[in-house]
């Protein structure tokens, strides 16, 4: 009865442990794919699983051709995560392609469920990330280069050459999410008041309503 009472106890702890451990990554597949089903009303942590698939709901040929740059940025994002590639519910990666004209910015952003690392196809960026304790970590890379932005921070790339740069970059989650942190905040709809912008940017209202208005959709 001794054995057997700390068998249990010992059982009953290594649950409770178990239990315990916070879950830092999706659940393991239950099933071979899971092609989203993007017009399910249904939503969930993901998308439900289509009753049936074909190879090209695992296929997207959209990063082959180059995104347009002539915009107030200098950069084109293209991304290759579920919403382009159904196949991708439930793997837990995505892709992007990423157009930078010489000057280019992809402005300051986070990726809320996702780490990234990007690889430079051609050219040259200034890269960077902001921890939660507000240092800079940032440097340049060159062609054939790869930099890695942690999940959730606050990051950037700019083009600083002469010429045209172009990456790819990789995501742990089907459908990372973005957030502009510029957009998010002057371009929120509705929007973010005028006094709270300006007393957390320490500029008058007159100020946030520039900033607003260059930032509409």
């Amino acid at each position: 009865m001794a054995v057997a009472g700390k068998l249990s106890f010992v059982a009953i702890a290594v649950l409770i442990a178990a239990i315990s451990i916070p879950i830092s990554a999706d659940p393991d597949m239950l099933q071979d794919v899971c092609v989203a089903d993007l017009n399910n009303a249904v939503k969930m942590n993901g998308f439900a699983c289509l009753p049936s698939f074909t190879a090209s709901d695992f296929f997207f040929g959209g990063l082959a051709k180059p995104g347009l740059t002539n915009n107030s940025l200098g950069s084109a994002v293209t991304p290759a995560n579920v919403m382009q590639i159904p196949g991708l519910n439930t793997l837990g990666v995505s892709m992007a392609r990423i157009d930078f004209a010489p000057g280019g910015l992809n402005p300051p952003h986070t990726h809320p469920r996702a780490s990234e690392i990007l690889f430079l196809l051609s050219g040259q960026l200034d890269v960077g990330f902001i921890t939660t304790a507000n240092v800079l970590v940032t440097m340049t890379i060159y062609e054939g280069q790869i930099f890695t932005f942690p999940k959730g921070l606050v990051h950037f790339q700019q083009n600083n050459g002469n010429v045209p740069a172009v990456a790819i970059s990789g995501l742990n989650s089907q459908n990372p999410g973005v957030q502009v942190i510029a957009k998010s905040l002057f371009a929120a709809t509705p929007p973010v008041s005028d006094n709270v912008l300006a007393v957390a940017f320490q500029i008058d209202t007159q100020e946030v309503d520039e900033i607003k208005s260059k930032l509409a959709a």
